[in-house]
């Protein structure tokens, strides 16, 4: 998993480790050692499959756009929720048969044996993959009555919701089961988790012993077998889709993500496991600073620590060696490194898990490295010794916090009631410290992040909102993030200024107080407080989904003329008479237009980066609205420009970019460097949209002069230093790209200067910024970099020469074009994160494309 290495020095540890509070345990003490030589610290993870051209079949965009959400709540359902499940077909090609492991077609006729062992487990499905896969919940508990489990689920709601009450109610105290988690195989070449929730579910659905009946007398067990069976499948990390699932709690743009969501919202674990792979000696969270700052992190900290040394004890007393097979020491990062493993972002499941409650909640990384080289290429007698033991690590440590969770149960629900009671009264985070956390060692100023809540946050209604489909786009998606969202039912004013009636509020004094800051807040420039990042330090949906987010520092609430919302209020509205005007702000505005444009409506683009079609067309955009929930309203004047049409798009650009064009409903091919050679026909397409696996130079002569024959006639939009590189190589653009850091990342501040980027937010994402230099003559500088420093929040540092760094970029062009030729500096698309940069790259498609337009019949203005 981790392919390449960034050395970390050590982490500096206490002479003596402290002893443990009474509310962890003593006998969890842990003397402070630094990794065995030979291991190495845990290292980043590389970017390779963000380099290659994305593959992923249309049909699974499809299905992730349009997958629901399946809710898994417990009302009027006991346990155990018994149902026999179909097999799949049998595939010989699943990867997982290589090494000995359970082929997904395997798991569901196991788990209909696990069923059938007893009265401890059920089985649910969670949802599909974006390969149409199941994905399976597995529930391990004590039989429950259907009353019972609604009286859990009255506990559970209360704890959340009234935690004052609940932290003094006896029943939660006496009866409450402790929920735990555990999550494998995100990572679909990351096997072996899944095998070890299998075998310790068997276990646990048979076992007499007195420390099993307590424990599932006290808890609830829910395993996610496979979070990840389009990759367990074809051994690979992605799903179907190509995305890192790891990465997308934030945007959460793949079924198996919103899947997992769910799971966490629905169940509130306070115990959490996430099963990944690969690294020697095993690695256990608590991870090293920066840890995120909206966290209650002196609660999370005190449980996932000791925790940690539980599983430390059980996995290195399994008898491995480095001598004997290979394994070394366990490493926990927040003890054993400084930096380069963090728990910055919520992007990762452990870190998404601890702002709906979970108070010890890791990343386990098991040790023998069996995916990418090792996996082609080692014997298969060698391949599946590596997996057994990994298979006996994994299932070590998911039994130590069990055990955890049995013997420290009440303190578990307790912190749980008290991360949920600080964000509903709005309390101070406490600072991590000796005193604060007493018994975990090494704790330093380093360790201490936390931040001053606002008070609110407003998205505004009428004309100070700038786009209605953006802000309905975030207020539904924090809904689903079980954020609590009002709307004003009428004019409110609130920090010094005045609301419209429909205008939506944030209340901060809420219990998932953490997870609404750390989704809207601008976040934080912390480029000079650590020298690495393990992966994105910036992704402020207030700054990047395209709807005006104002935030309230103080004011008082109560009285306010609100009502809470379950959804967002739609906005689909057609002006009734005139010309209509289609806002480019949002991804669904982009497909509204595009699916315009494929049924022949004649459209252009305005000035101010809106698009105009003519009222004949009325009754399309009727059907368009309501189908994308848009709004087209009356167009002042039609503009001069040229019709549109739809441009077909051969694309060679990342999994996130590929599920962003297909989001906005462009028609795309997609291609690479092997797709040339192998001979594509570029008859039909009308632009190429280049970021990733696509260098002129290395194409073979035929494929390089069928390439050059294209972009003469037709558009080019590059992004990145890939993009930039075959503008420079074909000359469409005389430009000098200069590069930022490789990891460079983060929300920045940019002024829109032309029509690519009319009518944008002005701020926008980078990961690897370019910027542009020597702009030669016919070289529109759409976008620049503010002055100043434009890094916002993020991580970006100066290179080694001191040059790249954001100072350096400031004021120059992020965005730059020529005829038909479009190149970025930025990443509009990243991770299919940044949704109201999605239109800047909309409407360069549709620009540079426009020298090839179709024919077809076309509504005429009226």
């Amino acid at each position: 998993m981790r392919p390449t290495a960034r050395a970390v020095p050590p982490r500096p540890l206490l002479i003596a480790a402290l002893a443990l509070a009474a509310t962890v345990t003593p006998a969890l003490t842990s003397p402070a050692r630094t990794v065995a030589a030979g291991s190495g610290p845990a290292v980043r993870e590389g970017t390779a499959e963000e380099r290659r051209a994305a593959t992923a079949p249309a049909d699974a965009a499809r299905a992730a756009l349009a997958a629901p959400v399946t809710g898994l709540s417990d009302a009027g359902r006991g346990y155990p929720r018994r149902q026999i499940l179909t097999p799949d077909p049998e595939n010989p090609a699943d990867s997982s048969i290589r090494l000995g492991l359970t082929p997904y077609h395997a798991i569901a006729p196991e788990l209909n044996a696990l069923q059938r062992l007893g009265d401890r487990v059920s089985v649910e499905i969670a949802g599909r993959s974006a390969g149409g896969h199941r994905l399976y919940l597995v529930t391990v508990t004590a039989p429950e009555t259907a009353g019972e489990s609604r009286a859990q689920e009255r506990m559970r709601g209360l704890i959340e919701n009234t935690p004052v009450a609940a932290a003094r109610d006896a029943g939660i105290r006496r009866d409450y089961k402790t929920p735990v988690f555990f999550n494998a195989n995100i990572h679909g070449n990351e096997w072996e988790g899944t095998d070890a929730a299998l075998r310790l579910i068997r276990r646990l659905a048979t076992a007499k012993d007195a420390e099993t009946e307590d424990l599932l007398a006290h808890s609830r067990l829910y395993f996610d077998v496979t979070a990840n069976p389009d990759g367990r499948i074809a051994g690979t990390r992605a799903n179907a889709n190509g995305f890192d699932l790891n990465r997308d709690f934030v945007t959460a743009s793949q079924p198996e993500t919103r899947a997992m969501r769910q799971i966490e919202i629905d169940k509130q674990p306070a115990v959490m496991l996430d099963l990944h792979g690969y690294v020697n000696g095993t690695l256990i969270e608590p991870a090293t600073p920066p840890h995120g700052e909206n966290y209650e992190y002196d609660l999370f900290l005190k449980h996932t620590y000791a925790d940690a040394l539980g599983m430390e004890a059980a996995v290195d007393g399994l008898g491995h060696t480095p001598a004997g097979d290979g394994v070394q020491p366990v490493q926990i990062p927040f003890r054993d490194q400084r930096e380069g493993w963090d728990d910055w972002p919520p992007v990762f499941t452990p870190q998404y898990a601890a702002f709906h409650g979970a108070v010890a909640a890791h990343t386990v990384e098991i040790p023998l490295t069996v995916d990418n080289e090792a996996y082609d290429t080692l014997p298969v007698t060698e391949l599946r010794r590596r997996c057994a033991i990994n298979v006996d690590v994994a299932e070590a440590a998911m039994r130590a916090s069990l055990e955890y969770a049995r013997t420290h149960r009440s303190s578990l629900v307790a912190d749980q009631i008290e991360v949920f009671r600080r964000g509903s009264a709005g309390a101070a985070q406490v600072p991590v410290s000796s005193k604060t956390v007493p018994g975990v060692p090494g704790i330093g100023p380093e360790d201490v992040w936390t931040t001053t809540f606002p008070r609110a946050y407003v998205i505004p209604a009428g004309a100070a909102q700038r786009s209605s489909t953006a802000a309905a786009r975030l207020v539904g998606h924090l809904l689903a993030n079980d954020v609590r969202v009002t709307r004003a039912t009428a004019a409110l004013r609130l920090g010094g200024r005045t609301y419209a009636k429909g205008s939506y509020l944030v209340d901060l004094h809420q219990p998932k107080r953490g997870l609404a800051n750390a989704l809207l807040a601008d976040g934080r420039d912390i480029s000079d407080k650590v020298s690495a990042m393990y992966d994105i330090s910036g992704w402020s949906l207030g700054r990047l989904w395209g709807a005006t987010v104002e935030t309230v520092r103080a004011g008082e609430l109560s009285g306010l003329p609100t009502t809470a919302v379950q959804a967002a209020a739609g906005v689909a509205r057609v002006a009734p008479r005139g010309d209509l005007r289609l806002r480019l702000d949002d991804p669904r505005e982009v497909a509204a237009l595009n699916e315009l444009l494929g049924q022949g409506v004649r459209v252009r683009l305005s000035a101010d980066g809106g698009a105009v079609l003519p009222g004949s067309a009325r009754a399309r955009a009727e059907a368009v609205a309501r189908t994308h929930d848009v709004a087209l309203d009356t167009a002042t004047r039609a503009p001069a420009t040229p019709a549109l049409h739809r441009p077909r798009v051969a694309a060679a650009v990342t999994s996130g970019e590929l599920f962003a064009l297909r989001e906005m409903g462009f028609d795309v091919v997609p291609v690479s460097a092997g797709v040339l050679d192998a001979g594509f026909d570029w008859s039909g397409v009308d632009v190429l949209f280049v970021s990733a696996g696509l260098d002129r130079d290395e194409l073979t002569p035929a494929a390089r002069d069928a390439l050059d024959a294209f972009l003469a006639r037709h558009g080019l939009v590059g992004r990145g230093a890939v993009g930039a590189a075959l503008g420079s190589a074909e000359g469409l653009l005389a430009v000098k790209p200069v590069a930022g850091g490789a990891d460079a990342n983060g929300v920045v501040r940019v002024v829109n200067s032309g029509p690519v980027t009319a009518g944008a937010p002005d701020h926008g994402f980078v990961y690897a910024p370019l910027w542009f230099t020597d702009l030669g003559p016919g070289v529109r500088i759409e976008q620049s970099y503010a002055t100043g420093n434009p890094l916002v929040s993020g991580h970006w540092r100066p290179l080694g020469d001191g040059s790249g760094g954001p100072r350096a970029a400031a004021g120059r062009a992020s965005v730059v074009s020529g005829p038909h030729v479009v190149l970025f500096g930025t990443d509009p698309l990243f991770r299919d994160h940044p949704k109201g940069e999605f239109a800047q790259l909309g409407r360069a498609l549709f620009t540079a494309g426009a020298g090839a337009a179709s024919s077809g019949s076309v509504e005429e203005s009226g």
